[in-house]
């Protein structure tokens, strides 16, 4: 299996895949190792600003150090140059929030899943012409579990994965894993604003936990 097989099927397993931004590298450092301890093996770190790529350098040497298990992947990422430069850090996988085939282009030179975002059919054909295994609907919370049961019959086995507004709770979980979906994307609504600021590490723990069962439940 290759590593793009293996972080794909790693993200299909675990349900979730994490993602946020903070300026501060230390507090970035708490959360991703916070949500390590509770079982998650692939995040996603966004490409939110300024301090990003700095920031991502610190997370990788922490991965290679003491979170063996963790592939760590950038989001946000619109340009080829943003791609390279986040390949160059050791980003495991690459997400975006459009289809840019220039992006596509250097996930497939170095051999490492690409997950765009599409929010119409018509892109989705695009992001599978550019040999995207992994499609993320965004924003989730505009689109909804039944754009998915309408459009996902015209692209047999894609695989795809909400982001933007997926909530955590039972009903919102199971209607998107019921219209096929095969993992969710949680950003602030797991990694909220209050555990950013005042480091409630404990918390995020205890609802990244939650969070899988509820996969678990919904799958």
């Amino acid at each position: 299996m290759s590593n793009h097989e293996t972080i794909l099927a790693g993200i299909i397993t675990q349900g979730i895949l994490p993602l946020f931004f903070y300026e501060d590298a230390e507090v970035s450092l708490q959360v991703t190792r916070t949500l390590y301890r509770a079982g998650v093996r692939a995040i996603e770190y966004t490409n939110r600003g300024p301090a990003a790529l700095e920031n991502f350098k610190v997370l990788k040497k922490a991965q290679q150090s003491e979170m063996p298990e963790l592939h760590l992947g950038i989001g946000t990422i619109k340009s080829e140059q943003e791609a390279r430069d986040f390949v160059a850090a050791g980003a495991d996988f690459i997400v975006a929030p459009i289809v840019n085939p220039a992006v596509a282009k250097v996930a497939h030179e170095h051999g490492i899943l690409w997950c765009p975002g599409c929010m119409t059919p018509t892109e989705i054909y695009t992001a599978q012409q550019n040999g995207a295994a992994l499609i993320k609907l965004f924003p989730a919370n505009i689109l909804g579990h039944s754009f998915l049961s309408s459009i996902k019959e015209l692209f047999p086995g894609q695989l795809f994965m909400p982001t933007g507004g997926v909530e955590l709770h039972i009903e919102n979980i199971s209607n998107w894993f019921k219209a096929g979906v095969c993992a969710v994307g949680l950003g602030s609504k797991l990694i909220t604003k209050d555990v950013l600021t005042k480091g409630l590490y404990d918390q995020l723990y205890n609802d990244t936990i939650k969070a899988m069962e509820l996969v678990k439940a919904a799958k």
